[in-house]
């Protein structure tokens, strides 16, 4: 709880050092956006596209850094404990401003973020080799009773992680081990560091033809993978969309958060970006501020009760 206090301290003497005239005038200095993951997935390209935007747009340096580690808690907290200045941007996954704030030992304060707007929606897989000895997530769950499967995710206290787990707890299975990666890729499986893999499609999609699809993790079936049934479909009740939007530490004026939204909606209404979508099955598009907190908060209770029922105290 101490963490958390000194979240919302910093926060408030930054706001209360900044002036209005300073803000009039956003962005007077570079504008750095941090995605807390390696480069090359979709939030990563979307972001640059942004970054670029904003940088034309405003004639003011922007760039996108990337802070992987702690599966994605090293970028969640950069983000989190920044001077609420509109010159740090987060572009996080669902994740970071919902589980990363639950449980005793959270590094970031559940009020320590506000919401841009969402823009992304990832197609998320569960994976396989296409050699595997099993092709659907009842009989990976059948297999597992006798047979050790390994599962390489993003971080287990991340949402598609935990969905999986509980996924194959519901259908009588279990992973005998877990390992976290920075990058879930066709490596990760070739390379025989996992069994099976949740990851975003992009990351597979030079591989896809030498993979088992065994379920998406998304509210409806991609177009990238039509006969591929989605989790929810599978087990009722988790039908989930594993989303990526931009955030902006608590108590940026609102003049700010206006100006970022406007820039990544450009892009967001771009033929590039829209391309980018259909050659992925992502769904890229725009939720503003108020939206996005109400996602948040219905993510927030689905999640604490799946880590409920997954025994999840950490």
């Amino acid at each position: 709880m101490k963490k958390m206090h000194l979240l919302g301290a910093a926060a408030g003497l930054a706001l209360a050092a900044m002036t209005g005239t300073a803000m009039a005038e956003y962005p007077e200095k570079p504008v750095t956006f941090i995605v807390p993951w390696p480069p090359g997935d979709l939030e990563d390209v979307l972001t640059r596209m942004i970054a670029e935007e904003m940088q034309n747009q405003t004639g003011v340096p922007a760039a996108v850094v990337n802070k992987p580690g702690g599966g994605g808690v090293v970028g969640g907290v950069e983000v989190a404990t920044a001077a609420p200045d509109g010159y740090t941007v987060g572009s996080f996954v669902v994740g970071i401003p919902t589980i990363k704030t639950m449980g005793a030992d959270a590094q970031i304060a559940p009020d320590a973020l506000e919401p841009v707007g969402i823009f992304l929606t990832y197609p998320f897989l569960i994976a396989t080799k296409a050699d595997a000895p099993y092709s659907t997530m009842q009989e990976l769950a059948e297999h597992s009773k006798a047979n050790d499967v390994r599962l390489g995710h993003f971080g287990y206290g991340l949402e598609p992680t935990l969905l999986t787990f509980k996924a194959m707890a519901d259908l009588g299975g279990k992973f005998s081990a877990e390992a976290a990666f920075d990058a879930v890729d066709c490596s990760t499986l070739s390379n025989g560091d996992a069994d099976v893999i949740n990851t975003t499609a992009q990351l597979v999609l030079s591989c896809l033809g030498d993979l088992k699809v065994l379920a998406t993790i998304t509210n409806e079936r991609t177009a990238i993978t039509p006969d591929v049934p989605t989790l929810g479909e599978v087990v009722p009740g988790l039908d989930v969309t594993l989303w990526n939007g931009l955030f902006v530490p608590k108590g940026t004026p609102q003049e700010v958060k206006d100006k970022i939204a406007a820039v990544a909606q450009t892009v967001i209404a771009s033929d590039a970006a829209q391309e980018i979508a259909s050659t992925t099955g992502a769904l890229v598009y725009w939720k503003g501020a108020e939206d996005s907190a109400a996602q948040i908060a219905s993510d927030m209770q689905m999640l604490m009760g799946v880590r409920e029922a997954l025994g999840v105290t950490e």
